[in-house]
Protein backbone atom coordinates (compact mmCIF):
# COMPACT_ATOMS: atom_id res chain seq x y z
CA UNK A 1 0.00 0.00 0.00
CA UNK A 2 1.27 3.45 -0.92
CA UNK A 3 1.21 6.59 1.28
CA UNK A 4 0.08 10.10 0.27
CA UNK A 5 2.99 12.33 -0.81
CA UNK A 6 1.49 15.24 1.19
CA UNK A 7 -0.02 13.93 4.43
CA UNK A 8 1.30 10.36 4.64
CA UNK A 9 -2.11 8.64 4.89
CA UNK A 10 -2.67 5.49 2.85
CA UNK A 11 -3.78 5.99 -0.73
CA UNK A 12 -6.59 3.87 -2.15
CA UNK A 13 -7.32 3.49 -5.84
CA UNK A 14 -5.11 3.36 -8.90
CA UNK A 15 -1.59 2.02 -8.61
CA UNK A 16 -0.01 5.28 -9.83
CA UNK A 17 -2.08 7.53 -7.51
CA UNK A 18 0.15 9.80 -5.35
CA UNK A 19 -2.34 11.65 -3.14
CA UNK A 20 -5.26 10.64 -0.97
CA UNK A 21 -7.41 13.63 -1.98
CA UNK A 22 -7.63 16.66 -4.25
CA UNK A 23 -6.88 18.88 -1.27
CA UNK A 24 -3.57 17.07 -0.61
CA UNK A 25 -2.67 17.22 -4.32
CA UNK A 26 -3.40 20.97 -4.47
CA UNK A 27 -1.53 21.69 -1.22
CA UNK A 28 1.50 19.74 -2.41
CA UNK A 29 1.64 21.48 -5.81
CA UNK A 30 0.99 24.95 -4.35
CA UNK A 31 3.83 24.48 -1.88
CA UNK A 32 6.11 23.14 -4.60
CA UNK A 33 5.48 26.09 -6.94
CA UNK A 34 5.10 28.91 -4.40
CA UNK A 35 8.67 30.21 -4.60
CA UNK A 36 8.67 30.59 -8.39
CA UNK A 37 5.19 32.15 -8.31
CA UNK A 38 6.32 34.67 -5.69
CA UNK A 39 9.06 35.94 -7.99
CA UNK A 40 6.63 36.32 -10.88
CA UNK A 41 4.04 37.98 -8.62
CA UNK A 42 6.59 40.51 -7.30
CA UNK A 43 7.82 41.43 -10.79
CA UNK A 44 4.27 41.82 -12.14
CA UNK A 45 3.24 43.94 -9.14
CA UNK A 46 6.21 46.27 -9.65
CA UNK A 47 5.53 46.54 -13.40
CA UNK A 48 1.92 47.51 -12.65
CA UNK A 49 3.16 50.04 -10.09
CA UNK A 50 5.63 51.49 -12.61
CA UNK A 51 2.83 51.85 -15.17
CA UNK A 52 0.51 53.54 -12.66
CA UNK A 53 3.26 56.03 -11.76
CA UNK A 54 3.89 56.89 -15.41
CA UNK A 55 0.14 57.19 -16.03
CA UNK A 56 -0.25 59.60 -13.08
CA UNK A 57 2.63 61.75 -14.25
CA UNK A 58 1.49 61.83 -17.89
CA UNK A 59 -2.17 62.89 -18.07
CA UNK A 60 -1.72 64.04 -21.69
CA UNK A 61 0.21 62.42 -24.54
CA UNK A 62 3.56 63.52 -23.10
CA UNK A 63 5.01 65.21 -20.03
CA UNK A 64 8.35 65.88 -18.35
CA UNK A 65 9.39 64.92 -14.84
CA UNK A 66 12.55 64.37 -12.84
CA UNK A 67 14.26 61.22 -11.67
CA UNK A 68 13.74 62.25 -8.05
CA UNK A 69 9.96 62.44 -8.53
CA UNK A 70 9.89 58.97 -10.10
CA UNK A 71 12.11 57.51 -7.39
CA UNK A 72 10.07 59.11 -4.59
CA UNK A 73 6.92 57.45 -5.93
CA UNK A 74 8.63 54.04 -5.91
CA UNK A 75 9.48 53.69 -9.61
CA UNK A 76 11.90 50.82 -10.35
CA UNK A 77 14.07 51.67 -13.38
CA UNK A 78 15.27 48.06 -13.71
CA UNK A 79 11.86 46.67 -14.72
CA UNK A 80 10.50 47.48 -18.18
CA UNK A 81 8.52 45.56 -20.79
CA UNK A 82 10.32 46.68 -23.95
CA UNK A 83 12.74 49.12 -25.55
CA UNK A 84 11.98 51.27 -28.59
CA UNK A 85 14.79 53.07 -30.45
CA UNK A 86 14.06 56.29 -32.34
CA UNK A 87 15.41 57.34 -35.72
CA UNK A 88 17.74 59.78 -33.94
CA UNK A 89 19.28 56.98 -31.87
CA UNK A 90 17.52 57.65 -28.58
CA UNK A 91 15.96 54.72 -26.72
CA UNK A 92 12.56 54.82 -25.04
CA UNK A 93 12.04 52.42 -22.14
CA UNK A 94 8.44 51.20 -22.07
CA UNK A 95 6.27 49.77 -19.33
CA UNK A 96 3.36 48.44 -21.35
CA UNK A 97 1.87 51.50 -23.10
CA UNK A 98 3.85 54.23 -21.26
CA UNK A 99 7.43 55.02 -22.11
CA UNK A 100 10.13 57.29 -20.82
CA UNK A 101 13.21 58.84 -22.38
CA UNK A 102 16.13 60.01 -20.29
CA UNK A 103 16.96 63.65 -20.99
CA UNK A 104 19.69 65.92 -19.62
CA UNK A 105 20.03 66.87 -15.93
CA UNK A 106 18.00 63.90 -14.60
CA UNK A 107 14.87 64.91 -16.50
CA UNK A 108 12.64 62.33 -18.18
CA UNK A 109 10.13 62.67 -20.99
CA UNK A 110 7.10 60.42 -20.43
CA UNK A 111 4.95 59.44 -23.42
CA UNK A 112 1.86 57.34 -23.98
CA UNK A 113 1.84 54.99 -26.97
CA UNK A 114 -1.51 55.63 -28.65
CA UNK A 115 -0.92 52.79 -31.15
CA UNK A 116 -1.90 50.23 -28.50
CA UNK A 117 -5.37 51.75 -28.01
CA UNK A 118 -7.70 49.72 -30.21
Amino acid sequence: MKNCDECGRSVMGRVDKKFCSDMCRNTYNNRLNSSSYNIIRKVNNQLRKNRRILEQLCPEEKNKTTKSVLTAKGFDFTLITNLRPTLKGSIYHFVYDYGYLELENDFYLIVKDKRLEK
